[in-house]
């Protein structure tokens, strides 16, 4: 019987956990480790902030989940991981100690790096959790007029969340007759051309900013932050009255004294999402060394080929499923409809590009999936 210990409680986690469970069945043991044991489901946090959904429907009890899918759960904190001794130390939850494993999948996500940005706590919102999603939420109902600033930091990689709380906060504002009082603006720490991979994906988002009155500032990098003020590498000032601002990241530090990572602390893996260097070690999700945007699709289909080539290697079996770097997302109320991109990033092949009221419907279905199937 192998043991298998699967870390983190996100889409790469969770999907990881689940395929292990439906293809190994009893045979082996399956144990997922979360900080947390409620699951949330992230690109919903818009909605939530903006009164378009309820708590209970961006999350679920993960303990409960897994438990029915016949995985172990362990809710506590990684400290790090021992490669050399497949062992696992665990802290700050309900095991304290270590766990062995026979294979392991890295799936932590990536850890806030605040502290590149001088007053971020103090000054910005942020929708990096429910908490945080209800806060920006009710500063959004007291605004009255001024200048509402939203971005990312270099080094985020989610300019999606960006987009939609842009096209959230005009409509908001239009229907309750405050939007000529408000001054929307976009800061970017690159051009949308770069964000978005494609040079039409980024001509369609600049149109339907036009069409919505909302300013957006390109190559604009925010390392500080005052009460009301935001200032940029090139000492320029920006002011603002409401900030929602998504930080700066780095890869988990469990990994950080293990040589598989990057500068960023990043894991490196190949296309079979094995960890380069380390045997039976597979990473999944935003913790891995990827280019271009982390984003939740990508998570749970870098976890599917996981699990597909770990359950290969414990069968005695090739590993043949391969990753593709595909960026998909909709872009929900970007103008009058949804949009919707996808764009292979490993290629130089122009992306899909989309509009209609279809895509802000679909992307709906999966929020509601997700809560319907892990119920």
């Amino acid at each position: 019987m192998a043991k298998v210990l699967v870390l983190g409680g996100g889409f790469g986690g969770v999907v990881a956990a689940e395929r292990l469970a439906e293809h190994l069945g009893d045979e082996h043991q399956i144990t997922l480790v979360s900080r947390s044991r409620q699951f949330i489901f992230y690109p919903a946090l818009v909605r939530l902030a903006f009164g378009k959904c309820n708590v209970d429907d961006v999350s679920f009890d993960l303990r409960h989940t897994m438990l029915n899918r016949r995985v172990n759960f362990v809710e506590a904190e990684v400290a790090h991981i021992d490669p050399f001794e497949q062992r696992v130390t665990i802290a700050h939850g309900q095991v304290q100690g270590s766990l062995p494993y026979d294979y392991l999948v890295f799936a932590l996500g990536r850890r806030l790096a605040t502290e590149k940005i001088l007053g971020f706590y103090e000054h910005a919102h942020h929708l990096l959790n429910v908490d945080k999603a209800i806060k920006f939420g009710k500063a959004v109902q007291s605004l009255d007029g001024g200048r509402v600033v939203l971005g990312q930091c270099f080094g985020a990689r989610l300019p999606v969340p960006v987009y939609e709380t842009a096209f959230a906060l005009a409509r908001h504002l239009e229907k309750n007759g405050r939007r000529e009082r408000v001054r929307i603006t976009v800061v970017s720490p690159e051009t949308l051309e770069s964000e978005l991979r494609d040079a039409t994906a980024a001509a369609a988002l600049k149109d339907a900013f036009d069409a919505h009155q909302i300013e957006h500032l390109p190559n604009t990098r925010i390392v500080s932050l005052t009460q009301h003020s935001a200032t940029t590498t090139t000492a320029d000032a920006i002011q603002f009255d409401l900030l929602m601002l998504v930080p700066p990241f780095r890869g988990s530090s469990a990994a950080h004294y293990v040589e598989m990572t990057d500068d960023e602390g990043y894991i490196h893996v190949d296309r079979t999402m094995r960890v380069t260097g380390h045997e039976r070690i597979y990473a999944a999700g935003d913790c891995v060394s990827f280019s271009g945007p982390k984003m939740g699709h990508m998570a749970v289909r870098q976890a599917e080929v996981a699990a597909t080539n770990l359950i290969a290697e414990i069968e005695g079996r090739e590993r043949n499923a391969n990753y593709i770097h595909e960026m998909r997302f909709v872009i929900d109320d970007a103008g009058t409809d949804g949009l919707y991109l996808h764009k292979d990033i490993w290629t130089d092949e122009p992306a899909t590009l989309t509009q209609g009221r279809f895509w802000s419907w679909a992307k709906r279905v999966q929020q509601k999936y997700w809560e319907v199937k892990h119920s």
